[in-house]
């Protein structure tokens, strides 16, 4: 799973999600993308199962970048625990995505293909997505 080697603090405020990503929303690398719809957290398991549904159906045969990373602690306290004594342990990581946002990109494979495996990595996201195809206009 995906986490952060240090960070600047150990718990985060849980913040909020308005707007849509001015960054970050066009394709960089790869010639097909993934872009979400709807503003979320994305947790380091749930962009894990999407890269190994990706790398599974096109048999590694793909290039692929994942465009997000879980930065942010999500705490939880114990089960049945009274109030009070501060905030809870981290319990797992998350990244803030807005709408726009483009969450995978995927090269070398034919257009169907990165379609159909980009597809299957949308079922394991809690979000609705998008397919998106690089503008090559320059």
């Amino acid at each position: 799973m995906l986490s952060p080697k240090r960070t600047k603090y150990r718990k985060y405020h849980r913040g909020r999600m308005r707007g849509k990503a001015t960054r970050g929303n066009e394709i960089s690398y790869g010639d097909y993308g993934l872009q979400a719809l709807e503003p979320t957290w994305i947790t380091s398991r749930q962009i894990e199962a999407a890269r190994r549904a990706i790398t599974r159906y096109t048999k590694r045969g793909a290039s692929l970048w994942i465009r997000i990373f879980p930065d942010k602690t999500v705490t939880a306290r114990a089960a049945e625990s009274r109030m009070g004594s501060g905030k809870g342990a981290v319990d797992y990581w998350v990244t803030v995505v807005k709408p726009g946002t483009v969450l995978f990109e995927i090269a070398a494979v034919p257009k169907e293909i990165a379609r159909a495996a980009l597809n299957l990595a949308s079922y394991k996201l809690p979000i609705k997505t998008k397919f998106i195809i690089r503008n090559r206009k320059a």
